[in-house]
């Protein structure tokens, strides 16, 4: 696999994502619209925090971190028949695991909220309505870690778009039940509900994928074999990374155990400014680090490192191309964007602000969230898991000693700073430690086109700052700041000469020749 097959991998990867990001901000509009910031919004985030940890765990975190390498290299060393063997392995071990964690968590969930959202402790009827919710939504780990386990199959197997595109079966089943059901609900009843859809939507993003696996030949049997060699690989490369690729979800999970002891409406604001942020992250950062990760297991398989350092160059400078005039722009127009998607009904201004100052701080972090996903899959795709590890234990330390010390005196801001400070920390011993293990990484050539980039991004936001004013209308002024900003990015790259930009526009034309 060369940079230009990665690169269409990574197009129709970041396609997709749109796509089914679309629909996911329709949703979250129509949550937002209907439940505002108040109790049942918080309580409903806040549950959420608990199968989202488990989902990365089991998911399309650490699993697919161990999996994704085993795969690559029964796919390059073993016959079909053993690949096909070793997928029903795993696929039988899953399966159990995760309907016994589904089943515990449903029975432990009071325990389980008070962990999480232990400042709701005060207030025994939204404690209780937390619970429920929590118990609820647990069976959404079932059905969303098997659909990441499919995600996983198809891109080694180099399909992209569907997997990319199935996460929208989870917004469309949120949309139809706020738009059909919820009405005739009380509103007690309409936020269980909505915990219900998230449960049918994880089951409809799993069967949404399945069509695609049998397309290429595959399938999936429960032949439960405790004793295959491949099993027992990913567990080994697994239970060092559960911690590593945790840490995000960990995080977030401290988040909200900090803001359920901040004032109405923090934990549900910080769930849609990080919303927002993991728009241009999706797209364009995890769409390279979701296309480098078989790519460089392939590569390491066959004992390739230049291909591999290559990758690894080529993915870098392609996210910090895309990602910085993104962070510039939501720093800058992220309070028109915030009130045009979600200043709604029971949303209002203040809502707006707190969403905004969270989003702010966020957005600082965004290149280093992606730069360190691209870096960690690196140590993956080299079947080392243990140093992204000690690497990311450190960096959640130190955000929760962050969290300590700034949610005081900035509130929610000072858990989105921290956020964002500790990423930087996990992204630059990342790329320390690899440097130590696999020599040169071209990180002069990286540095140079970043700063090119960054002169281009500061433009952008200039541009969008000012076209955001000429219209009180969000409806059209957002648009345009946005169209405008996207414009002068791609004029003063031409202009700097960033080899990047033909890269870039050459993956769109590439993804519709395919």
């Amino acid at each position: 696999m060369d940079n230009k097959t990665l690169s269409k991998y990574a197009g129709k990867t970041a396609f997709g994502t749109i796509l089914s990001r679309i629909l996911g901000y329709i949703r979250d509009t129509l949550v937002a619209n209907l439940f505002g910031t108040g109790m049942f919004a918080d309580t409903f985030y806040a549950a959420f925090r608990i199968p989202n940890l488990f989902r990365r765990i089991f998911g399309e975190g650490a699993f697919s971190a161990a999996f994704i390498p085993v795969l690559s290299e029964y796919l390059h060393t073993q016959k079909k028949t053993e690949v096909q063997k070793f997928l029903n392995a795993v696929f039988a071990i899953l399966l159990i695991i995760l309907i016994t964690i589904s089943v515990l968590g449903m029975f432990f969930s009071p325990f389980l909220t008070k962990i999480v959202a232990g400042g709701f402790v005060n207030d025994p009827e939204k404690m209780l309505l937390t619970t429920e919710l929590t118990r609820l939504m647990f069976p959404f780990i079932l059905f969303i870690c098997l659909a990441a386990f499919l995600l996983a199959i198809l891109n080694t197997l180099h399909s992209f778009f569907i997997p990319a595109f199935a996460p929208a079966a989870l917004s469309f089943s949120e949309i139809f039940y706020i738009l059909a059901v919820a009405p005739m609900l009380v509103p007690s009843n309409q936020i269980k509900g909505l915990a219900a859809s998230v449960v049918i939507g994880g089951m409809l993003h799993f069967f949404a994928q399945y069509p695609k696996l049998k397309s290429l030949g595959w399938h999936l049997k429960f032949k439960l074999d405790l004793k295959h060699p491949g099993v027992k690989k990913i567990v080994f490369l697994m239970l060092p990374s559960i911690i590593g690729l945790s840490v995000e979800q960990i995080n977030a999970l401290v988040d909200s155990r900090f803001a359920s002891s901040l004032g109405a409406g923090s934990v549900s604001v910080l769930y849609y400014s990080n919303r927002i942020m993991q728009a241009p992250l999706a797209i364009f950062g995890f769409a390279f680090a979701n296309a480098s990760l078989p790519a460089m297991s392939k590569f390491f398989a066959q004992k390739d490192m230049t291909m591999l350092k290559s990758s690894l160059n080529y993915s870098i400078r392609l996210t910090v191309f895309t990602l910085l005039p993104a962070t510039v722009g939501l720093m800058v127009i992220g309070l028109p964007i915030v009130k045009l998607l979600f200043e709604h009904g029971k949303f209002n201004l203040s809502g707006s602000i707190m969403t905004n100052n969270a989003l702010f701080y966020y957005s600082l972090g965004l290149p280093a969230y992606a730069l360190s996903k691209i870096f960690a899959n690196v140590f993956y795709s080299l079947q080392d898991t243990k140093m992204p590890v000690k690497i990311a234990v450190g960096a959640m330390i130190l955000h929760i000693g962050l969290c300590v010390i700034l949610i005081h005196p900035m509130g929610v801001k000072g858990l989105a700073l921290a956020t964002a400070v500790s990423s930087y920390f996990n992204f630059i011993l990342l790329v320390i430690y690899l440097k130590k293990r696999i020599g040169e990484l071209g990180l002069k050539q990286m540095l140079f086109s970043s700063s090119k980039s960054l002169l281009a991004a500061t433009v952008t936001g200039i541009t969008s700052w000012n076209m955001c004013r000429i219209s009180d209308n969000l409806i059209i002024a957002v648009p345009i700041a946005i169209i405008s900003g996207f414009i002068a990015f791609i004029i003063v790259s031409y202009i700097l000469k960033i080899e990047e930009l033909k890269i870039f526009l050459s993956i769109f034309s590439k993804y519709k020749k395919s």
